[in-house]
């Protein structure tokens, strides 16, 4: 896995050209069952994907942050939310919520697991976002994914096999 994990900026930039026109084609003919495909697609790659042996997303960036998220993983932390905003989270670019430093703080580098995983952003919850609803919406993730996630690396290439354009 390191070793892929080493080469993934490389070769998704090397097929981001060919995704983002792949992508502008499945936007124009979205077939009727895309988002049933992308399910079969991820439940086929997860099996074979442990998030554990992996955890990249967790270690370079930071999900968005919701008023909700922020309320439940404060409770859980007893602290208050004045308090977890100040010690742990900062807005973007865009004015979203996200956290100050990367890796994520609640990650254990050690075995890649999460210290608040059952309370845990619904952003990290819903990653890598490829077995969502309307996945059509979502190609622009979708490219950025494939640089810092194995498994959308993998599944973008699986979709362009079954559904070839």
């Amino acid at each position: 896995m390191d070793k892929f994990l080493k080469e993934l900026p490389n070769l998704a930039a090397d097929k981001l050209v060919e995704n983002k026109k792949y992508f502008a084609k499945l936007k124009k003919r979205t077939p009727k069952k895309l988002d049933l495909i992308m399910q079969d697609l991820h439940f086929k790659e997860f099996e074979k994907t442990d998030c554990l042996t992996c955890a990249n997303c967790c270690k370079t960036t930071s999900p968005i942050f919701t008023e909700k998220d922020i309320q439940r993983i404060a409770k859980h932390l007893k602290m208050k939310v004045v308090n977890f905003i100040a010690h742990y989270l900062e807005r973007d670019a865009d004015d979203f919520y996200v956290l100050k430093t990367a890796p994520c703080t609640f990650l254990d580098l050690q075995d890649n697991t999460c210290s608040i995983y059952d309370v845990r952003p619904k952003a990290c919850s819903e990653y890598p976002h490829t077995n969502r609803r309307k996945f059509i919406q979502l190609t622009n993730l979708t490219l950025k994914n494939t640089e810092i996630c194995p498994a959308v690396f993998n599944i973008v290439e699986a979709l362009k096999e079954k559904v070839p354009l």
